[in-house]
């Protein structure tokens, strides 16, 4: 099998996470967070509607990082990101770390918001 490095370019991946902790290009940020290619943000968690809807225009697709487990996203938060133009796509915070990881390296206009695990 051959292994290919993936460039992220200037882009900022997420090199990993544990128990209440991200560490996104190098840098260690505690508690939930926003991550996108240009920037890693402290989120107040799940309620934080404006936070997430802010990212309009910069991302077609939000990851939805619900902690170890999946959880549905709250219809208000949906409907709000629907209205903005992003897509949401909830899932487990370490799938949505991976998920973010490879679109990134794609190229593709991807955001992630992450609650620890």
């Amino acid at each position: 099998m051959q292994m290919n490095e993936i460039d992220y370019g200037r882009a900022r991946p997420i090199d990993g996470y544990g128990p209440g902790f991200f560490r996104v290009a190098g840098e260690v940020h505690r508690g939930p967070q926003i991550v996108t290619a240009d920037a890693v943000a402290p989120w107040a968690g799940i309620e934080d509607r404006e936070s997430l809807v802010a990212l309009a225009g910069q991302v077609d697709v939000l990851f939805l990082g619900t902690g170890a487990e999946i959880a549905p996203v709250p219809a208000a938060l949906r409907e709000a990101l629907e209205a903005a133009g992003v897509g949401v796509e909830p899932m487990p915070t370490p799938s949505a770390c991976r998920t973010y990881n490879v679109l990134l390296s794609e190229g593709r206009r991807v955001a992630a918001a992450l609650i620890p695990v």
